[in-house]
């Protein structure tokens, strides 16, 4: 059986007075770590001192990005390495607003998730199709097409976790319908079979705006194993309502 997964980004948010929030984010994962595992990715400047805070509770604690190479003459990026040695134990890959703003293609999310694999961290390598793609009726090619060239050579389920965001139903107004989601993550599983994997071990997460109020209906869902959440995991109250959602 999949064990549930919450995930946290919290992307550009959070300098120290943040830690006491994750504090309490530690706390409800504790009392929940023998039913779901929780992550949070705060950002690299808190990293270090987030891990001096809740290390050694159930929250484990993870990188935002990572370069593909583990050093060089790269100003300013952060190696799975770098990452690892500070604690990290997860790291986020292709993320839409890396894949959009950063113009990232699926050859540098590879060699990304690659890197990160190689030095022992856990890798959430993120999916989604724009509005155009979903209203043209391309959405399983275009994932299907995205997934495969994302992926890693070798991956396994304790390493690997997809995420599907659907870019279409992040703040414009549209809703992503749990049976669309649904249909997306079968297709995820089908898809990381014929790469070598093994779908059905495989974890994959929402990553569509899931909050507190629609968290435990997207869970009843077998197919949905979690969720990588952004906004609501900015605060424990909201955060914490979706991992106790989470647990069986």
């Amino acid at each position: 059986m999949r064990r549930p997964y919450i995930v946290g980004n919290w992307k550009m948010h959070g300098t120290a007075d943040a830690l006491t929030t994750l504090a309490d984010i530690a706390a409800c994962a504790d009392s929940v770590a023998k039913q779901v595992d929780v992550g949070i990715a705060p950002p690299a400047t808190l990293l270090h001192r987030a891990v001096s805070s809740v290390g050694g509770s159930a929250l484990a604690l993870g990188g935002q990005d990572c370069h593909s190479e583990q050093h060089g003459a790269f100003t300013g990026d952060m190696s799975a390495e770098m990452l690892r040695d500070a604690g990290a134990e997860f790291v986020i890959i292709g993320h839409s607003e890396r894949r959009s703003g950063h113009r990232e293609t699926n050859a540098d999310v590879r060699a990304k998730a690659a890197a990160a694999m190689a030095v022992g961290l856990g890798c959430i390598l993120c999916i989604g199709e724009p509005l155009d793609v979903r209203e043209a009726g391309e959405a399983e090619d275009y994932l299907a097409g995205q997934l495969a060239a994302s992926l890693p050579n070798s991956f396994t389920p304790d390493m690997l976790t997809i995420a599907y965001e659907p870019i279409w139903a992040i703040g414009t107004g549209h809703r992503a319908g749990r049976d669309d989601i649904v249909a997306v993550h079968r297709l995820i599983r089908t898809v990381l079979t014929g790469a070598g994997g093994d779908g059905a071990a495989q974890r994959v997460l929402y990553g569509g705006s899931v909050n507190a109020s629609n968290a435990a209906d997207l869970f009843a869902a077998d197919e949905i194993d979690g969720a990588l959440v952004g906004g609501a995991s900015l605060k424990a109250e909201s955060f914490n309502a979706i991992i106790r959602a989470a647990a069986p």
